[in-house]
């Protein structure tokens, strides 16, 4: 069982490594052996554990499209009520978009180098996630029609997936401060969907 950990744990920190340089130079500008150096293993090494650059890349990408999926479901399932699910939902893409920013990326730039049935996929768990917070959306506040609700949830993810664009890390008010910042805003954003909000 250790073994199985640790071969996970190498794994995830092949990944985060790779995320993170494919981020900062491009998927192409990347070797293989430059992410082996970056986990301390020689870039063959690496194939032991993947088959290469595109099998990482559709790991980084469907694997973070499910874990938003299954991470907003529950965080709905334990949630108390409507607003508190919202909510719920809200903190938890802030901590993605904060934590997993070459993610964000990553997915706006190589989407599209996917094969075409993980690029399905990776869209197909988008969907279904996105279908999750309107149904949420919706429930929080009744007033909105369904074209609104859908409009205000894409404009939500617009807002808190720009976290690549807030500057270096040393320039953010600090990971708290800019979490509240955004919660606030994205709820603010849903307020706007009250009736007495849109006269």
């Amino acid at each position: 069982m250790q073994s199985t950990r640790a071969g996970a744990t190498r794994r995830e920190q092949i990944l985060k490594e790779a995320a993170q340089l494919f981020a900062e130079r491009g998927f192409h500008g990347v070797g293989v052996d430059e992410i082996g150096a970056a986990v301390g293993i020689s870039g063959p090494g690496l194939y032991r554990h993947f088959a290469g650059k595109d099998a990482m890349l559709a790991e980084l990408l469907v694997g973070i499209s499910g874990r938003l999926l299954a991470e907003g479901k529950r965080r709905v399932a334990e949630a108390a009520d409507p607003a508190r699910a919202l909510d719920a939902l809200v903190r938890g893409h802030v901590e993605f978009a904060l934590d997993d920013r070459p993610l964000i990326v990553l997915h706006d730039r190589e989407l599209d180098r996917l094969r075409d049935s993980d690029r399905k996929l990776v869209r197909q768990l988008q969907r279904q996630y996105v279908e999750l917070w309107v149904e949420v959306a919706r429930q929080r506040h009744p007033d909105a029609t369904e074209v609104e609700a859908r409009a205000a949830v894409h404009a939500v993810f617009g807002l808190l997936n720009s976290t690549p664009h807030l500057g270096l890390s040393g320039e953010l008010p600090g990971r708290q401060a800019t979490g509240s910042l955004l919660r606030r805003l994205a709820l603010g954003a849903f307020a706007a969907l009250d009736g007495s909000a849109r006269e």
